[in-house]
């Protein structure tokens, strides 16, 4: 099921980083040191919202690297 809060997520495996852009803001945020076990989960989640604000937000370390052009 599409989020919609979050537009669209990527995971690099060997540096454990999760990019997370939103819907709302356009922005991205990385998360470091997320294990491959939450990703999986997480883009298993049928309520990727809930998940991420249960499982990821303020649990790991991050920064906002960007925004999208179309955040309006």
């Amino acid at each position: 099921m599409p989020s919609t809060s979050i537009r669209k997520t990527e995971y690099d495996p060997k540096r454990k980083v999760l990019s997370v852009w939103f819907v709302a803001s356009g922005k991205c945020y990385q998360f470091e040191d997320v294990p491959p076990e939450t990703f999986a989960e997480f883009r298993a989640a049928f309520a990727k919202g809930r998940f991420f604000n249960d499982h990821i937000r303020n649990r790991f370390r991050y920064r906002m690297v960007g925004t999208t052009d179309n955040s309006r």
